[in-house]
């Protein structure tokens, strides 16, 4: 394995391996907070684009959540799997997409995010006729790869392992070519004037760029999401956009995102 060299705290070299250059950058932002990009490169004596691809590694993996210039320890918030996720809350999940299929009109050109409960979305759509879904979800896509009747576009992009999701350039330059009837987003956390939670600031600048290019804008969430801020990336979210949750929201809850203007739906 290919080792390059670095200096300890105490000015000793040392050789380390990328797997344990990793290791020792998660241990940096645990300890030390964010990581600056500029300065793990020096630390580490590698370049800064070979410190990014590390952060990439590390984000994916749900050990680092990305930040501008760096990244920082979700050691307090780890990012779930979408494996994970899939067993959360699910029957709200299910009343959830159950009310958001009954949206959907034939005819209409819709976008799906990535993520369990647009997934769970997803499959309820396996019923649908004469629909077009665009997505930047691996789970849509295996919901929808086999039903002839509704046409699927995949966005593209760098593919998230830890959300199943694709992210980046690729994938935001392939939205501006398209408009929507409606898109439904998941989330992290949900907040009433912040919008959404995310890990990654990518990920919240995809989610600004869905929400822009739609004509209604759902954001999905079950009620422990509502009022969360596991990390500290935000995606704003325009005036009029519609908050579905389920049963067990609490009134006191529900009431802050009216009072912000959102339209709030308990399924």
């Amino acid at each position: 394995m290919h080792k390059e060299r670095t200096v300890t705290a105490e000015g000793e070299a040392m050789q380390l391996g990328s797997k344990a250059r990793r290791d020792a950058i998660v241990r940096l932002a645990t300890e030390t907070g964010p990581a600056n990009v500029d300065d793990l490169s020096r630390k580490f004596a590698v370049t800064a684009s070979t410190i990014r691809r590390d952060l990439a590694l590390l984000t994916d993996a749900g050990r680092l959540a990305r930040t501008y210039g760096g990244a920082i320890s979700v050691t307090a918030h780890p990012e779930a799997t979408l494996r994970q996720r899939l067993g959360e809350a699910y029957l709200a999940k299910q009343a959830i997409a159950r009310w958001a299929r009954m949206q959907v009109r034939s005819g209409e050109t819709l976008l799906l995010d990535a993520g369990s409960t647009v997934g769970a979305l997803a499959h309820e759509l396996r019923s649908a006729t004469s629909i077009r879904v665009a997505t930047v979800g691996l789970t849509t896509l295996n919901e929808l790869a086999d039903v002839d009747e509704v046409e699927v576009e995949c966005l593209g992009g760098r593919l998230r392992h830890i959300s199943q999701g694709f992210v980046g350039p690729l994938t935001e330059a392939a939205l501006e070519r398209m408009t929507f009837d409606r898109v439904f987003l998941g989330t992290d956390g949900v907040h009433p004037v912040h919008g959404i939670c995310e890990a990654e600031l990518e990920q919240t600048r995809l989610k600004e760029l869905m929400a822009g290019r739609a004509r209604e804008v759902y954001v999905l969430a079950h009620a422990d999401k509502l009022g969360e801020s596991p990390f500290h990336a935000w995606a704003k979210l325009p005036a009029g956009w519609h908050l579905v949750t389920d049963q067990s929201a609490p009134d006191s809850m529900v009431a802050r995102f009216e009072t912000a203007g959102v339209e709030v739906v308990r399924a």
